[in-house]
């Protein structure tokens, strides 16, 4: 069986191919050159940091690679918080993070003569997912905040004040599944649920950085809760439901169209890759991180993400420009 990596990457390749057979005088993209297009670009940019935004930095850098082969681009993951680490202390060219970098983050990366600036490669939400024999539908943030707060004294699906279920589920226990604390989602999950970054009940199940360990726990257990990415439920497809919620507007699905308008409140959420000032000068990272925002379409379509706007890409690259001096 596939890993989610060995996927996405067999499924870029496959449209490399396809695109090559349809139009051999044609690039795979435009210009990735990095400006001038005088030169062959060469050359390696490293990019580390988080699990939820990885999957959508391999695909681009498999088209970015296919484009402009003489750069290799290698993507590793340590979760948002390890990243941010090696990235502050100049290990790293560029930092996938899905959440914004904390102020201490920005004193390390101030200590050693980096300036940082997220950019916006992705628009995703989370969604508490349960096993599709499981009856509900939707939560609100209150019912979310009580299962999953400090303190929490749910234990069983009766437990959760307000929600219509049938007699005989109330009995049941709920059993928990969510990242460790050097997950990027975890810092916003906590933080849009229970109030404050790191917030969270201590007898959950930490599955880490591996957010397909939480899909799998939930397709076996009919009573089980857990949170992922967007694109990690997605990619499983009907075997998972994903349940609505209510910020106080009504229930409402995560969807494309409800993520992109806002509406999904207040699990949706932007996803960056930071890149810092010095990395940016050489004209490979500059060159990859501007494919990166212009074919931001196809790659979040590839990779199950949600694409940003035409608008949110013209932000985007004027604050490529701008963290260049320009």
């Amino acid at each position: 069986m596939y890993t989610r990596t060995k996927w996405l990457s067999a499924l870029v390749a496959m449209l490399l191919i396809v695109a090559a057979c349809g139009n051999d005088d044609e690039p795979i993209s435009g210009d990735a050159s990095g400006g001038d297009g005088d030169e062959e670009l060469s050359g390696t940019v490293r990019v580390d940091g988080s699990s939820t935004v990885g999957p959508l930095s391999e695909v681009a850098a498999e088209m970015f690679m296919n484009a402009t082969p003489g750069v290799r681009v290698d993507v590793a993951i340590s979760g948002t918080s390890g990243g941010f680490q090696k990235f502050c202390s100049g290990e790293n060219d560029m930092n996938n993070a899905s959440r914004p970098i904390k102020d201490e983050e920005v004193e390390l990366c101030d200590e050693n003569g980096i300036t940082v600036e997220g950019i916006r490669v992705s628009n995703d939400a989370l969604a508490l997912l349960v096993n599709n024999e499981n009856p509900v539908e939707c939560l609100t943030v209150e019912q979310a905040t009580q299962i999953w707060d400090d303190g929490s004294t749910v234990d069983t699906w009766g437990d959760i004040d307000g929600l219509d279920i049938p007699a005989d589920m109330a009995g049941e226990a709920l059993t928990l599944y969510g990242p460790g604390t050097d997950s990027g989602t975890f810092d916003f999950f906590t933080e849009e649920i229970n109030g404050e970054s790191g917030r969270i009940r201590n007898d959950y199940v930490d599955i880490g950085e591996d957010d397909a360990a939480a899909v799998t726990a939930v397709q076996g257990d009919v009573y089980a809760m857990g949170y992922v990415p967007y694109s990690y439920f997605q990619e499983a497809g009907d075997s998972v439901k994903p349940l609505q919620i209510d910020g106080g507007e009504g229930c409402v699905e995560a969807t494309i169209e409800n993520v992109a308008n806002g509406s999904y409140t207040p699990l949706g959420r932007p996803l960056f890759t930071y890149a810092n000032n010095q990395a940016i000068q050489r004209p490979e990272v500059l060159a990859f991180m501007e494919f990166h925002i212009e074919e931001a379409e196809d790659i979040a379509v590839t990779a199950g993400y949600v694409p940003l706007t035409e608008d949110q890409k013209a932000e985007e690259l004027a604050k490529i420009q701008a963290l260049l001096g320009n």
